[in-house]
């Protein structure tokens, strides 16, 4: 939510980094208990300002680098506060009753009768405004968090939380082939909290949500972001749908970009690895404030060049053996193979290993090995990761109209262009006596070539172009009393294009072949330009072959958009003895859109466009919370110092499935001093996406393997419009610890239950699915003696869906496949998030340590209903039990630095075996110069992140490269200088 005031001074850019209760003269004078750890002086003044109920503003850098030796005891709060501030060079002033403003001490500052604007704050987790605190947990990065790492951007952050899990929507496990949500087509990053799938947790931009990318639309692109205006990152770890409605599951991220800024602030960063991935990023910020408003502007630049896999060499081979795994070459090479169908695997082998002679030709039966294979690494040259350049920007304006009513707007832009290597091209080919270099090492008149054209043709190459828009304008207006009305509209859109190139035309590779007649609608002409080769060893084609024949493309457009209308309404219901009764409802009225397009030339002489039809839906959702404190300062009483019970509910109406109401109860317990206990309850849900619901259908057929051989099966692929949304129940209990010796432990407990899950068992599973009694509801065994079974196949084959008429008749099927979306199985997670830190001095150096982790206790999933309950936790594809980030940081005078650790345990692999557990250190070394005129608002900072180098862990990935993306990355140590400028 939105809490807006009018104080600023005048000229001067101050954000609310803290806001609560308004308090009148004589309370604020009162004396009260206050605990606050010696520190950095951010976390102090946001203690101070609860503990103090005032309204406490700063600019962020004011206090950036300052300590705090903390106050403990009862103090009048101008005491304490001036406790806080001692010797720092920062003073305060009063600019009314319960609005104090921090100023550093020096001449020609204006003064504070000139106040003028308090910006906007957003708190995430709850819809009413004050000083009151989420009974869920919420985890805060800010913009100071993101430098001491020394991470490039937003992304890199929040893939690394030790409660998100980075094994899919990102693009190192898309370009490693492990991405198994198949809906990346633009190459973007999603955070996904507790495991539960990145389109099971809500990002949001302002507190505003945004389109979503991909072919299904259905997760937020992290890399959209203007990292140049960011204010900070609230993560809360809990379910949430009572607040915001759809995909609030596995949690909410909140991206906070500011809000007013005065003056210039420009950043160059230069970051590189062993080998490539380069990475440069540039961004200038301007604002200005004046009596009534303020306006801003950020640019933001990066270019990151592609990091390849010839440059690590566990991944540049495909041949794991040397490390102890497997050797995943395939059959498909040059020279190739001649295959059979292995009824048993259920895959095609090789027959004969075509061994070409000294001139690179297979001529004779003598060139053919028997029951032998070349093996060959189709992934040679691929990419890792990819080369991206990114634009980004960000505006924002506000206005007061009088004293009741304050006009804001912001617009986001970015576009992001990709390229990349992929897996080379290559497949089954059938050569028959017309062609000229045919040769049978049997005497048959065909052979089927497992065949790969990376020799000749290299990688496909993909590329792709993603741009976000979005817009919001809002009014706020001061009610009677304390009650104020938040309205805003929002808009935002997501365009995604990507295009595969270097691909084979089957039709013009048969043409080549001389599989199929001369095609006079081509410019080729087998017997005038020569027939292609695939008997020889990769060179035995000619320039104008190869181009004729590599001509196929494949081609997609996204466009997602959501139009957002709503309104909130909040303020004091009632005074009880703990405090005011607060209370906040309002309505919303959103609006989704889905729209793809395909194109393709991989078979036929002129390129083919598919295009599905504009789907959209529309979302009505009414919503109120309540906060009753039942104890506080002012009737607190031993045991209970403190005691605040919360109550939230959302109904919302889908114009395509129905309607779900989710509530949410929350407490806060403070029994002493220093001790916070919390515990929330509530359900969430995720509605299905739009092309959950429509996708085209596609029937197709395939050859499967089961316990009895092979069957030839028809698979009924496509969307599910009787989807029912997702369903989630979520507990959180913790507590927290502050001692006055800097001393701060924490802990929370969440339990998942997951339930009605969409996906697509069967399809998902195609190499297991005729063997897997779990999965057998999907499957339909048909026979073809029955009449009944007989016309059900017929009426497949004659769906104009159907993808392969003509190629198999209706008597040689024996299944019938759903692999249609489909609300099936359940997923429960259990586990304890942690944290603990401690802050202390030495002489004139400055200490604090932090250590948050999280250990997963359970992560257990239902496949289907009829299914066995699988123990996933600590499995390759699922989340390890435990992550652990610790870090030490130290300040001097003009100099900060920063020693982190990031551990993730160990975890077994499906076979058997285990991937080790993996320990990289970062380190960065900060200057902020002060005192010299030339070098004021200066700051230049050294990072190593994994400073020691440490490779990956090895794992036997059967996708031929030794690592596991989803817990590890190939860069390795990254190094990177970052010069920061304001004025």
């Amino acid at each position: 939510m939105t809490i807006s005031t009018r104080s600023l001074l005048a000229g001067v850019a101050l954000v609310p980094i803290v806001s609560a209760a308004f308090a009148t003269t004589a309370s604020a004078q009162a004396a009260r208990d206050f605990n606050i750890a010696a520190g950095p002086m951010d976390g102090a003044l946001v203690a101070y300002a609860r503990q103090a109920d005032v309204q406490l503003l700063y600019t962020a850098e004011l206090v950036a680098g300052l300590q705090t030796p903390g106050v403990s005891g009862r103090h009048a709060p101008d005491a304490a506060l001036d406790r806080l501030l001692t010797g720092t060079g920062v003073t305060w002033s009063r600019s009314r009753p319960g609005v104090v403003v921090l100023r550093r001490q020096a001449a020609g500052q204006a003064s504070i009768a000139e106040a003028v604007e308090l910006e906007e704050v957003v708190v995430t987790g709850t819809l009413l405004r004050g000083p009151g605190e989420s009974p869920s947990p919420v985890t805060v990065v800010t913009r100071a968090d993101l430098d001491a790492q020394g991470a490039a951007t937003v992304a890199d952050v929040l893939t690394a939380l030790p409660q998100s899990y980075a094994g899919s929507a990102t693009p190192g496990t898309l370009l490693t082939l492990n991405d198994t949500g198949g809906s990346n087509s633009s190459l973007s990053t999603g955070v996904n909290l507790r495991g539960l799938g990145e389109d099971s947790t809500l990002v949001l931009v302002n507190g505003r949500r945004i389109a979503g990318t991909g072919s299904r639309g259905e997760f937020a692109d992290l890399s959209s972001i203007p990292g140049a205006a960011l204010e900070r990152v609230d993560v809360l770890l809990d379910g949430a749908s009572a607040l915001y409605g759809s995909d609030a599951v596995g949690g909410v991220v909140n991206v906070l970009l500011r809000r007013a800024f005065d003056g210039h602030e420009s950043r160059l960063r230069v970051g590189a690895a062993r080998g490539g991935a380069e990475d440069i990023m540039a961004s200038h910020l301007a604002g200005r404030s004046w009596s009534s408003g303020s306006a801003l502007i950020s640019y933001e630049y990066q270019q990151s060049s592609a990091l390849n896999s010839a440059d690590r060499d566990y991944t540049a081979t495909g041949d794991l053996r040397p490390w102890g795994g497997l050797d995943y070459r395939d059959i498909y090479g040059a020279p190739g193979n001649i295959a059979r169908f292995d009824a048993g695997l259920g895959a095609y082998v090789s027959a004969f290993a075509i061994r070409p002679g000294p001139d690179g030709v297979a001529r004779t039966p003598a060139d053919f090995a028997a029951g032998q294979a070349n093996r060959y690494n189709r992934r040679d040259g691929v990419d890792l990761l990819p080369n991206q350049e990114r634009h980004t920007a960000y505006a924002r304006v506000r206005q007061d109209l009088g004293s009741h009513v304050e006009l804001s707007g912001d617009l986001r832009f970015s576009e992001r262009a990709y390229e990349y290597a992929s897996i080379s091209a290559g497949g089954l080919y059938t050569v028959t006596r017309a062609n000229p270099w045919f040769v049978s090492p049997n005497g048959s008149a065909s052979h089927m070539i497992a065949y790969d054209f990376g020799r000749e043709l290299g990688p496909t190459e993909r590329s792709g172009r993603s741009r976000s828009f979005a817009a919001t304008l809002g009014a706020d207006i001061a009610l009677p009393g304390d009650w104020s009305l938040d309205l805003y509209g929002s808009w935002a859109e997501e365009r995604n294009h990507g295009a595969q190139e270097n691909q084979i035309n089957s039709t013009f590779l048969n043409e080549a072949l001389g599989s199929i007649a001369d095609n006079p609608a081509t410019p080729f002409s087998a017997p005038r330009d020569g027939y292609l080769n695939l008997f020889g060893s990769g060179s035995a084609n000619t320039p104008e072959v190869l181009a004729f024949i590599s001509q196929g493309f494949d081609r997609n457009w996204a466009r997602s958009r959501v139009e957002t209308l709503n309104a909130l309404a909040d303020g004091t219901v009632m005074a009880l003895p703990g405090g005011p009764l607060k209370m906040a409802a309002g309505v919303n009225y959103r609006r989704e859109t889905l729209e793809n397009r395909s194109g393709s030339f991989r078979t036929g002489v002129t390129p083919t466009e598919s295009r599905t039809p504009v789907r959209s839906r529309e979302i009505q959702a009414a919503f109120v919370e309540a906060r009753a404190p039942i104890f506080g300062p002012d009737n607190a009483r031993p045991g209970f110092q403190r005691l605040e019970l919360s109550l939230a509910a959302r109904a919302e109406s889908y114009s395509d499935f129905g309607s779900t109401t989710n509530p949410k109860v929350g407490v806060i317990w403070e029994p002493v001093e220093g001790l916070t206990a919390r515990a929330s309850w509530g359900t969430s849900f995720r509605a299905p996406a739009l092309t959950e619901l429509y996708e085209r259908v596609q029937i197709g057929a395939a050859n499967l393997a089961s316990p009895t051989g092979s069957q030839l099966t028809l698979i009924h692929l496509g969307g599910n419009t009787e989807l029912q949304p997702e369903k989630a129940e979520s507990l959180t209990v913790g507590f927290e610890i502050e001692r006055p010796n800097g001393l701060r432990v924490g802990a929370n407990y969440f339990d998942i239950l997951f339930d009605d899950r969409i996906g697509r068992p069967a399809s998902s599973n195609l190499t297991t699915v005729l063997g897997n009694p779990s999965l057998t509801p999907f499957l339909t065994y048909v026979n073809p003696a029955n009449p009944a079974d007989l016309a059900l196949v017929e009426s497949y084959l004659a769906n104009p869906a159907y993808l392969q008429p003509g190629q198999f008749p209706a008597t040689s099927f024996r299944v019938i496949l759903d692999g249609r979306w489909t609300n099936t199985g359940e997923l429960r997670t259990r586990g304890i998030d942690f944290n603990a830190g401690y802050g202390f001095t030495f002489g004139d150096h400055r200490f604090d340590l932090d250590a948050n982790g999280t250990y997963v206790l359970e992560y257990s999933r239902l496949l289907t209903p009829v299914a066995p309950r699988e123990q996933l936790v600590d499995l390759v594809g699922f989340p390890a039990d435990l992550r652990l980030k610790v870090a030490a940081n130290w300040s001097f005078a003009d100099w900060s630095g920063r020693i982190g650790t990031t551990y993730i345990d160990d975890y077994d692999t499906p076979r058997g075996g285990s991937v080790e557990s993996w320990t990289t250190v970062d380190a960065q070394l900060r200057w902020s110069p002060s005192g010299t005129t030339a070098l004021e608002g200066l700051e230049v900072a050294l990072s190593a992140q994994n400073l020691f180098d440490e490779a990956p862990p090895f794992y036997d990935n059967p996708q031929g490269f030794g690592f596991d993306p989803a817990n590890a990355t190939v860069l390795g140590r990254v190094v990177s200088l970052q010069l920061i400028k304001r004025w």
